[in-house]
């Protein structure tokens, strides 16, 4: 049966088959990526379809889309938790423009199976490098401003 590092390590490989990544979360498995609420984006998808949809479209997003072995740092690892920092060099299909970002991400396992992945990462860089004028593109802030 394979431990948190095992699957992390084996999710990061597949990022670029959804399907096969997918296929790594439990049944009913949750991908939360809290930060995209910022932009207006879904932060959890449940279950094996909604998560490789997912996928799929971060790759439409950035067709290179890819973790190295080399950019990846486990920081924390017991047999059912992992966390870990990973990064990745990836082109926005929108604008051409290089992103690097940096993820960190907390994995729970259960049964051999990833039941829960939460994932952070800075969301400024996204705008960076989806906009076409990068952050301007998205306006004034108004009275508030939230992060959930």
């Amino acid at each position: 049966m394979k431990d948190s590092k095992a699957l992390l390590l084996e999710y990061l490989a597949s990022v670029r088959d959804p399907e096969r990544a997918a296929l790594l979360f439990a049944d009913d498995g949750a991908f939360e990526l809290p930060f995209l609420r910022s932009l207006g984006v879904a932060p959890r998808y449940s279950g094996r379809r909604e998560i490789a949809a997912l996928l799929r479209k971060l790759l439409e997003l950035y067709p290179n889309f890819a973790f190295a072995p080399v950019d990846t740092r486990i920081l924390i690892e017991t047999p059912e938790k992992t966390f870990a920092e990973y990064v990745a060099h990836a082109r926005a299909a929108a604008t051409g423009r290089t992103a690097h970002h940096l993820f960190s991400g907390y994995l729970v396992a259960q049964a051999g199976q990833i039941k829960l992945l939460r994932e952070t990462f800075n969301p400024l860089t996204m705008a960076q490098a989806q906009l076409p004028n990068g952050v301007a593109d998205i306006g004034p802030p108004g009275d508030e401003v939230h992060s959930f």
